[in-house]
């Protein structure tokens, strides 16, 4: 193995050695009252360098002391950028400046409090693990996985971090929109009636493509242009479409019971763009035979839509990123409220942050990572072209990533091809190393 190398059983060793800590000793972790807070970044692209910036922005006394990536570059840009911003809170010496695909665990054995996480998805769940095991507060961004194998990573510990007395808030910032907050809240207490259906929608635009340039090996030019390949971003369902699909689960109070869906490739053909999908189609069912409708799409020059629409026997909500309003089948407004204009990628980290200086963790993996599983459920309904209940997806154990992490070889997976795709496939080949 080489230096730098990692596997995912050494991820399962630390966890489980950290579990039996737990279990033996009895020490939990607590929420100190520290007048600075130290604070680690794992993933220093633009939504990492944004979550250290809005956590020091988000409340007194927080200090950026330790980052890491995968590559120098990013790391270096990142690290300008927030010297810049954010002053005197930025503390990142070149001795807590880590690369590698080991650099998640030198922050994490940093003096930190707590780390945010915004590697690509597909490493969340080890980092996350490792995060927990050494009695770290986490912020992790969304979504936090991109399998079935990370999902249940994440829930075993979330757990674990509930027994240690840690604090852990995914970036699902709807939940920290006034608007969605007090429609959901006048939702739940049966201003529309019993809710019928619903519809969702994130019809959107495409996002940035990475040139291979060269000498790049396949992994780096995989985890540079993480997007496009599912054992790293689990395609733009999970990758984006989850913060839409954790609005309507949070409306339900449950994950769905089953899918089916379809979805492929019109516009974005070439192998540039990895293998994903550009479009999906969901019919997601919540129990009592409540039917969801799913669309989400990335396509230039089409009409947008991002919003979310639920329908009750007394009327019909609509939750949209700039407003929410309820009204009555004849017209009437039962409820309207603006979104405000509170910065909710903020308010996340005053969320976190006051409650590990209060004592009074919060603890949102078990809800991000049914999130999480929700939109992997619709996009192996369509990869595969099977209807698929949630018990069949979670009994499928479905894998993705690698066993061996290392800079070498990595074929692409061929694209998806309902009918003839299996959802029991298994992780992608060991990297052969160069």
């Amino acid at each position: 193995m080489q230096e730098n190398e990692i596997t995912r059983r050494d991820f399962a060793k630390v966890t489980a050695a950290g579990t039996l800590g737990l279990m033996v000793s009895g020490n939990f972790a607590y929420a100190g009252a520290k007048s600075t807070l130290r604070v680690g970044v794992i993933g220093c692209g633009g939504r990492g360098t944004g979550a250290a910036r809005d956590a020091v922005v988000s409340s007194e006394g927080v200090e950026i002391v330790a980052m890491g990536d995968l590559f120098e570059d990013r790391l270096d840009s990142s690290r300008q950028a927030l010297e810049q911003e954010i002053g005197d809170a930025f503390k990142v010496d070149d001795q807590r400046a880590f690369v590698g695909f080991d650099a998640y665990q030198r922050v994490i054995d940093s003096d930190v409090d707590m780390v945010i996480l915004a590697a690509p998805p597909g490493f969340r769940p080890a980092h996350f693990a490792a995060a927990v095991d050494a009695g770290k507060h986490v912020f992790m961004e969304k979504p936090v996985s991109v399998d079935v194998a990370g999902a249940m990573e994440i829930m075993a510990a979330g757990e674990i971090a509930t027994q240690k007395g840690l604090s852990v808030v995914a970036g699902t910032l709807y939940r920290r929109q006034p608007s969605f907050v007090e429609a959901i809240k006048r939702i739940h207490g049966g201003m529309i009636g019993e809710i019928v259906g619903a519809q969702e929608y994130y019809l959107t635009s495409p996002i940035w493509l990475r040139e291979r340039k060269s000498g790049m090996s396949d992994m780096e030019w995989q985890c540079r242009n993480w997007y496009y390949f599912t054992w790293l971003s689990g395609d733009h369902i999970v990758e984006q479409f989850v913060h839409n699909i954790d609005v309507i689960n949070w409306v339900f109070q449950g994950h769905p019971d089953s899918a089916i869906a379809m979805g492929g490739r019109i516009v974005r053909t070439s192998p540039d763009y990895g293998h994903i999908y550009d479009h999906f189609s969901v019919e997601y069912v919540y129990p009592g035979e409540v039917l969801v409708e799913a669309k989400c799409r990335q396509f230039h020059g089409a009409t947008n839509r991002v919003t979310n629409r639920i329908v009750g026997t007394q009327g019909v909500a609509e939750l949209h990123p700039r407003y929410s309003v309820l009204k009555s089948h004849d017209g009437s407004t039962l409820y309207e409220m603006p979104e405000p204009g509170g910065n909710g990628y903020v308010q996340e980290h005053a969320d976190l942050i006051a409650s590990i200086r209060e004592g009074k963790p919060i603890n949102e993996a078990a809800q991000i990572a049914k999130s999480t599983l929700t939109a992997v459920l619709g996009r192996e309904s369509a990869y595969t072209g099977q209807q698929l209940s949630w018990d069949e997806l979670v009994a499928s154990g479905l894998d993705l990533v690698p066993e061996t992490l290392a800079f070498g070889q990595l074929a692409v997976e061929e694209v998806a091809m309902p009918g003839i795709t299996k959802l029991s496939r298994s992780s992608s080949t060991s990297v052969q190393n160069m």
